[in-house]
């Protein structure tokens, strides 16, 4: 007798459907925000936050790529669209000569501070506001074990590449 395949509880799926639902309404607002504001990706707009949010203003593209869950060669695409811009520069790692290191510039910096009051507004007012504080941290409560669970195998790059051809 074959094995049924598994399957959500309706709670599970309603869940699942509803989490999928505000993510995408969330990155559609926040997307035509950067685009209209800054024309900027919203993957463009991940890398300038986590550079500009880091003590030195600069991470290794390996690091840069498993934070923001993309791929290494998308990732070195959209590194060489900013540093093309003058947004980033990118140098071979001190600390490793396999690695590649992203700096913001000054102008990445004024990039950044132009388009993130627009992204907090729209982040604040469609994610926040409608729910009590109470609320915000229970979600922030159910969010983190969940996001800990998912980061807990091990990240992309330390995945071996596939060869080309296979």
């Amino acid at each position: 007798m074959p094995k049924s395949p598994p399957s959500l509880d309706p709670v599970q799926l309603g869940a699942y459907f509803d989490l999928m639902e505000v993510a995408s309404l969330l990155r559609h607002a926040v997307e035509q925000q950067l685009r209209e504001v800054g024309d900027l990706s919203y993957i463009q707009f991940q890398l300038l936050a986590r550079l500009g949010d880091s003590p030195t203003g600069s991470h290794r593209m390996t690091d840069l790529a498993d934070g923001v869950v993309y791929s290494r060669s998308g990732l070195t695409y959209q590194a060489g669209l900013l540093e093309k811009a003058g947004l980033v520069v990118r140098t071979p790692s001190a600390d490793d000569e396999r690695s590649v290191t992203v700096t913001i510039t000054d102008a990445g910096r004024a990039l950044l501070g132009k388009v993130l009051p627009g992204h907090i507004e729209v982040v604040s007012g469609l994610l926040f506001e409608p729910l009590a504080r109470d609320d915000l941290k229970a979600l922030a409560g159910l969010l983190a074990p969940v996001r800990d669970h998912m980061r807990s195998t091990p990240p992309r790059s330390a995945a071996p590449r596939r060869k080309a051809g296979s």
